[in-house]
């Protein structure tokens, strides 16, 4: 996997399940599929791993055997749904799934990064501006080197900090990494609240696949708690386990977690009394799925807002701190 998760290998991957999607659902077998799909992949990178994936199925590895053991080329969530799917006959509907999965991961990185644009613009406009002591050499002296020895003295820590941001945000990171950032990003206004919401999603959705799939109820939330990707929920269920396997209800043990809201919990125990379970998941995951997305989008807008406001202040700062030093100047001289 790439050291960044960009767009475009979000896009990749969302055309890589839709192409396996097509074939299956067209009734062609899967090593087939797969042997198609490695000849015109959504990128060159694809076919090795899918050639390895080919050879361990023709030697009677089922396919999330085989993908699991290509290391973290899949999250788990893919894997969990791609297990399901095996294990229930539904394996074209989990491929379609993820599709629009990922197609919908990359809508908002790239509606993430439109947004940005102008903010970012304006932030590098404003530090080739000011301050201006060196403007008058750079233009009447042509003293390009120290001009840009200063901006890129600022500048080379601001794009340092950023990029390792955003390789901490990844989610390839250990157990204990990926739950410092979970609890650090939590305390952050909407967006943490907005990134618990994807994970009850993704774990509504990989549940509702599981079971479905006969998988056992334990099992079922075992492998759904890692899918969703949220160390939280996975310190939550594993501690659970010795009672559910006592014989309590796993809906008991939802309703006394902190780390389920309210409305997960109540629809949970609903779905678990009356059977229809998988209905009551579906819903839960279109519900979360739709109140993430929103929040993300209200987080994105005040972001930029955030940004554009502190660029145009500091503008303002250096702006008003030019003329104050001019005119004290003016009136020292008087």
């Amino acid at each position: 996997m790439p050291l960044i998760v960009t767009p475009g290998l979000l896009k990749r991957r969302s055309e890589f399940y839709r192409e396996l999607a097509a074939l299956t659902a067209a009734g062609v077998p899967l090593i087939r599929a797969l042997q198609e799909v490695q000849r015109r992949p959504p990128s060159r990178s694809y076919r090795e791993p899918l050639e390895t994936v080919v050879a361990r199925i023709t030697q009677g590895s089922t396919l999330a055997e085989a993908f699991g053991r290509l290391g973290n080329w899949l999250p788990t969530f893919d894997l969990a749904l791609v297990k399901a799917g095996e294990e229930s006959g539904r394996l074209v509907e989990c491929f379609r799934m993820l599709s629009q999965h990922y197609a919908e991961s990359a809508r908002q990185a790239e509606s993430l990064i439109r947004q940005l644009a102008y903010p970012v613009f304006l932030f590098h406009f404003a530090v080739l501006i000011f301050p201006p002591d060196l403007l008058p050499k750079l233009v009447w002296e042509g003293q390009v080197l120290p001009f840009l020895l200063q901006k890129a003295t600022f500048l080379a820590p601001v794009y340092a900090i950023v990029f390792l941001l955003v390789l901490a945000g990844q989610g390839r990171h250990g157990e204990w990494w990926r739950a410092q950032v979970e609890w650090v990003l939590h305390l952050v206004p909407v967006l943490g609240r907005a990134r618990r919401e994807q994970a009850l999603a993704r774990l509504a959705a990989a549940l509702e696949a599981l079971i479905a799939a006969g998988v056992t109820i334990i099992e079922a939330w075992d492998l759904a708690a890692a899918a969703s990707g949220s160390p939280a929920i996975g310190r939550a269920v594993h501690g659970w386990r010795p009672k559910v396997l006592a014989g309590e209800l796993p809906s008991d043990q939802v309703s006394r977690s902190s780390v389920f809201p309210e409305l997960f919990a109540n629809l949970y125990s609903t779905g678990e009394v009356s059977g229809q379970l998988d209905q009551e998941l579906r819903h839960l995951h279109d519900y979360y799925q739709d109140a993430a997305r929103n929040r993300m989008q209200v987080f994105m807008r005040l972001l930029i807002g955030a940004i554009t406001l502190g660029v145009m202040l500091a503008i303002a700062y250096w702006i008003i701190s030019f003329w104050v030093g001019y005119y004290a100047n003016v009136f020292k001289d008087l």
